[in-house]
């Protein structure tokens, strides 16, 4: 059952994903939409790095086979993390993995045949923007600390 949980959860963030995706390189190409002024934009833009940028400025092969196989790795190991110890993972663990995993393959579709990333969720507080970012960014960020914090804390909590 849990497999089901995994492989479901991977699917709905890559589906969700490249949807929000193309609705944004659709309709945000040449506009910023300002939902909450002053805080929260959605805008198009194209992301040859990795988060914050980094990479950018690296040479294009180097960036592009770094960004690529560390996609790929993170998504293939977090399969067979729970492929292997599925019987002793909970539920959250699955999630968590699932995320991660959904996530990098959301973002290593848009590297392999677009070339760069669509960020469109801009959050900013007058001139101080985070970088934009994806709902694939966003599972990535959300399954590393759901994952931690099981590992580090609950996992330790409930052994005493």
């Amino acid at each position: 059952m849990k497999l089901y949980y995994y492989f479901g959860i991977c699917l709905f963030v890559v589906i969700l994903d490249l949807i929000t995706k193309n609705l944004a390189e659709t309709h945000l190409s040449d506009k910023t939409v300002s939902v909450i002024p002053g805080f929260f934009d959605l805008v198009l833009v194209w992301n040859t790095g990795a988060a914050f940028g980094i990479l950018a400025q690296a040479p294009d092969i180097l960036r592009k086979a770094v960004l690529i196989s560390s996609s790929t790795i993170a998504a293939i190991v977090a399969t067979l993390y729970v492929l292997k110890k599925r019987s002793r993972l909970s539920k959250m663990e699955v999630v968590s993995l699932a995320l991660i995993a959904g996530g990098a393959v959301g973002n290593l579709y848009d590297r392999l045949f677009l070339g760069a990333v669509r960020d469109f969720l801009d959050f900013y507080i007058k001139e101080h923007h985070w970088p934009a970012f994806n709902i694939a960014d966003a599972s990535i960020s959300i399954g590393i600390t759901i994952f931690l914090f099981l590992e580090l804390y609950y996992k330790k909590r409930v052994r005493v």
